[in-house]
C-alpha cells in the first residue's frame, strides 16, 4: 500500500454543530481517514484538543467559546485518565 504524505499537519478537525433550543456540542473528523486506522487512544484525545483549540482561537461568540473550553477541560482529564 503506498500513502502520501498529507500536506495539512493536523489530524482531526473540530466544528460546532446544534442549536440553542437543543443545545450545542462539538463534533470531529479526520482530515484524512487513513489517520484512523493507526492512532492510539491517547493520540487522538490529543488530536482533538489540539483541533478545539484551533477553533478556540476563531470563535467570536462566547457561549461557543464557552462550550469549547469545558470540551477542551473533559479531554485533558480523559488524556490523563488514558495515560496513567
Amino acid at each position: 500500500m503506498n500513502m502520501i504524505e498529507s500536506e495539512s499537519p493536523y489530524l482531526v478537525e473540530a466544528r460546532t454543530c446544534g442549536c440553542k433550543e437543543k443545545g450545542k456540542s462539538v463534533s470531529y473528523h479526520f482530515i484524512e481517514s487513513a489517520h484512523g486506522l493507526c492512532l492510539e487512544k491517547g493520540e487522538l484525545i490529543l488530536a482533538e484538543i489540539q483541533a478545539c483549540e484551533r477553533l478556540l482561537k476563531y470563535s467570536k461568540d462566547e457561549e461557543e467559546m464557552q462550550l469549547l473550553k469545558d470540551e477542551i477541560t473533559k479531554l485533558r482529564i480523559a488524556l490523563d485518565l488514558v495515560r496513567y
